[in-house]
This record gives structure tokens, sequence and C-alpha cells, in this order.
């Protein structure tokens, strides 16, 4: 049995758990956060939940209008600077709990004053007891090294506590669609499997994505390198055209993800452009003729929320990298040089 397969695939009831279970704490939060003028938010994580941090600097920007900055942990660590948190909410994330310089960042805001908020999928590590508050992953134990339903329980908690901070119900009822919506993309499964064996000898790919989704992009490309071993960049489409698209060659395929809403448009043309270029697309979407323009192409729910597109385009990228370590003879479970837990400061 391949556990990340099977956790990729635990992910709607996770993400069930998450949404009625947290809800309580994140009334509280919203509380708190407004007793106070917080002006600023400022989120800690490392790898895969740094992504989620990704994720939650566009939704809280996106929804609130309060500027979200990513810790630089070893400021604190490294440097042993105490920074002003005073009018900020904290928010540390790491799915065991046990990354040390993400407590401390969550110590110097609680110095300084600061609300708060630890994201774990263990209540009783460390850094579940550091926060004021715990928003708890609610993911049961997650076997593989290779982080998947802890991931989008990361990205649910924080887009729930955008839409209770916000005030916005129809935010929060689309979110409570998403692990339904999950469903069909069992569908898609088959494909992927099917497409895999094309990229059995890909040792590099681009990722790309625009807005929130850009988030997707790093967590697809460190999916791909860290089961498949291969030199996937990820890259907003942005960034991408100042300077990196110099090195797309043919041999080279691109992985886009281009969903329904703000961010297609820009989708589009970078598509239509690398078509010219004669090289190899793989393209994720829920439109027909973006599909049709892929050599290999996923579709995911219709949807055009980007505050909910992330989690279709995840659970697609989660199937794609688990699918191609197995056509490319390794184990996804247990990556070479790698640990579930990996502790820095």
């Amino acid at each position: 049995m391949v556990q990340m397969w099977e956790e990729i695939w635990e992910q709607p009831a996770v993400l069930e758990s998450c949404i009625t279970l947290n809800s309580g704490v994140i009334g509280e939060v919203v509380k708190a956060i407004k007793a106070r003028e917080i002006d600023l938010i400022y989120i800690a994580a490392r790898g895969t939940s740094d992504h989620a941090a990704v994720y939650g600097k566009y939704i809280f920007e996106y929804t609130l209008g309060i500027p979200v900055a990513l810790a630089a942990p070893s400021i604190v660590t490294m440097y042993s600077q105490d920074l002003k948190l005073k009018n900020c909410l904290v928010i540390g994330i790491s799915q065991s709990g046990k990354a040390a310089d993400v407590i401390e960042v969550i110590n110097t805001g609680k110095r300084s004053g600061a609300v708060t908020v630890a994201i774990t999928n263990d209540p009783a590590s460390p850094l579940a007891r550091a926060g004021q508050f715990h928003l708890d992953c609610h993911a049961g134990l997650e076997k593989s090294v290779a982080a998947t339903k802890t991931f989008s329980a990361e990205m649910m908690a924080l887009a729930q506590l955008a839409a209770a901070w916000s005030g916005d119900p129809a935010m929060a009822g689309e979110l409570a669609s998403v692990p339904q919506k999950l469903l069909p993309l069992r569908d898609e499964a088959e494909v992927i499997a099917a497409k895999a064996e094309r990229y059995r000898f890909m040792d590099e790919c681009f990722v790309l994505a625009r807005g929130i989704n850009y988030a997707i992009s790093l967590e697809a490309a460190l999916k791909i390198q860290e089961t498949s071993y291969v030199r996937a960049k990820a890259f907003a489409t942005s960034d991408f055209q100042h300077g990196p698209i110099a090195m797309v060659e043919s041999a080279i395929p691109i992985l886009i993800f281009a969903p329904q809403g703000p961010s297609q448009a820009d989708m589009r043309e970078i598509i239509a452009k690398l078509t010219q270029s004669q090289v190899e697309l793989i393209i994720v979407s829920n439109s027909p003729d973006l599909l049709a323009m892929g050599q290999s192409a996923f579709t995911i729910p219709d949807t055009g929320n980007d505050v909910i597109s992330p989690f279709f385009n995840m659970m697609v990228a989660q199937m794609f990298a688990c699918k191609l370590s197995l056509v490319k003879g390794y184990d996804p479970d247990k990556p070479r040089r790698l640990s579930k837990v990996t502790i820095t400061r």
C-alpha cells in the first residue's frame, strides 16, 4: 500500500473535521483580534507549511486588506533580535508542532504582546502549547514523509480564520463545500496515473501559477522534488517572464495551473506564448479550451473562486507527484535523506 496515496484520499474527511472542530476556537481568535488594533499579520513556517503560509498571505490580504509578512525566523534564532510585534497577529504553522524556529517566533510575539495562533496536527506539541490559541489540523497520524492532508488542513484553517474575521458568509459557505467537491477528482486519478508514465524520464520541470494559486505551484514543485528527485522549480507567471522564461526549451516540461477566475487571463497569455515555443505543457484547469492546449491535461471542478481552486489544484498536484514517483521506481512514502520531522533553528 502506498501511504501517500491513501492519505491524499483522506483529505475530504480531514477537511470536514477541520471545518467543524475548529469553528469554536476561530470564533475566540476573532474576538481577541477585534479587541485589538491589528495592523499586520506575521506568519512563520517551514517547508510545506511555508507554502500554506503563502496561501494565507494571499487570502488575508485579499479578504481583509491587512498586510501579511512571512517571517524570517533566523532573525530571532540566529541573530537574536526581538521583533516589535505588539499590534500583530502572529501565526506559527508546523504539522508536527516541533519546529523550533517557528516556536521562537511565536514566543517573540508573546513577549511583544501580540495575539498568537499556532496551527499544528498535534495539540500536545510545543508549538501548540506556545500559542495563545491553537487550530488543530485534525488530520490524524500522517505516516508518509511527504505531507498531503496536513497541508490542505493548514490551508483550510487559515481560510476559515480569514472568512470569520472578514465576516463573509459566502466565503464560509464556499469553504464548507470543498470536501464534497474534492470527491469527483477520483475520476481524474486514472488519467493522472496514465499520463505520469509519459514523464518517467523527466529530470527537470517548471511549475507555474499566478495569484493565490502561486502557493500551489510552490507546493507542487516541492512534492515533485522530494518524491521523484526531479529538479522542479516554481514561479509566478509574472516573475517567470522577467528572466526565467529564457531557460525554456522543448526538453523541459511545464506544469501550469490555470483555473477559471481572476488569474486565468495571465495564464492564457503564458500558455499561448509557450505553445508557440512548442514546449511540453501539463495543464490543470477547468476551462476546456485551455485543457485542449496541453500535451497532458487534468480537469478540476468548476469554480471561479481563487480562494477555493487551490484545494482542487493541490490534490491534482499531489496525485501527479505520487504517481510520477512510482513510475520512476521510487517509494513516495520514504524519500531519501528525509524524515517526517525536520527541526531547524
